[in-house]
């Protein structure tokens, strides 16, 4: 009668297939989240490159047109050029402004033709929103928009994925003013400078108080070492 034996792997040949075992797990893992990054593209920019010294001034403009030459003079005063995001219909009604704010240097942006919350359009009238502002604004200043900003900051999956189809990079904020709710101009100060950061987007509105604001924002941001410039020279290109 033969006796067989069972020769079991030795305590190191057991640890280096455990280890081996993990080392696969891992880069399974990393390929599957590589994979997610790949195709989950739908996302807003929320902040530029945190390497450079710069923040972005992000204007939306749906209203206040009789702060805006204030705006304008103190920029020019400070030589800083930074993005309005304009809607389509406020543009219509007031497109020599505009045309001034474009031939000053400043950038140009979409903020939709209504303003209106987009994650409760089809999609197409999502779509035709976006493309009536574009076109407004194309007529008014002779070129297309590249960023859009979406009214109230409402966005889903699909909102990205058509302004994305449509040529546009979607824009939010890292940085709010809420300036909209009437904060006092020394707020609107401390809210800027409490939380400045390298590539911040500073979201703000052409209200009487954050017109107060601005002089020493920018005095305070250029103390601290930032240039202070457009939306599209922070922003990361994450195609």
């Amino acid at each position: 009668m033969k006796i067989f034996y069972i020769k079991y792997p030795s305590k190191k040949t057991v640890w280096l297939l455990a280890i081996a075992a993990l080392l696969a797990l891992i880069l399974l893992i990393f390929a599957l989240m590589k994979t997610v990054s790949v195709f989950n593209t739908n996302e807003p920019i929320y902040r530029g490159d945190t390497k450079e010294k710069k923040i972005a001034f992000a204007c939306n403009v749906a209203w206040g047109d009789e702060y805006i030459p204030k705006m304008l003079d103190i920029f020019e005063k400070n030589d800083v050029h930074i993005t309005f995001f304009f809607e389509g219909k406020w543009a219509e009604k007031n497109p020599d402004v505009v045309k001034e704010i474009y031939k000053k240097g400043h950038e140009i942006g979409s903020h939709g033709y209504s303003h209106i919350k987009y994650t409760s359009l089809s999609k197409e009238d999502c779509e035709k929103d976006i493309k009536k502002s574009e076109e407004a604004l194309e007529k008014i200043t002779g070129e297309k928009p590249t960023l859009f900003a979406p009214p109230y900051g409402d966005f889903n999956e699909q909102v990205v994925k058509i302004a994305e189809e449509l040529g546009y990079k979607v824009i939010l904020w890292s940085l709010d003013t809420i300036d909209w709710s009437n904060p006092s101009p020394q707020t609107i100060v401390e809210r800027v400078m409490n939380k400045c950061h390298n590539g911040a987007i500073v979201l703000m509105h052409p209200t009487k108080n954050t017109v107060e604001a601005l002089p020493e924002i920018i005095k305070q941001l250029k103390e601290k070492g930032f240039k202070i410039t457009k939306v599209s020279e922070v922003i990361v290109d994450k195609k």
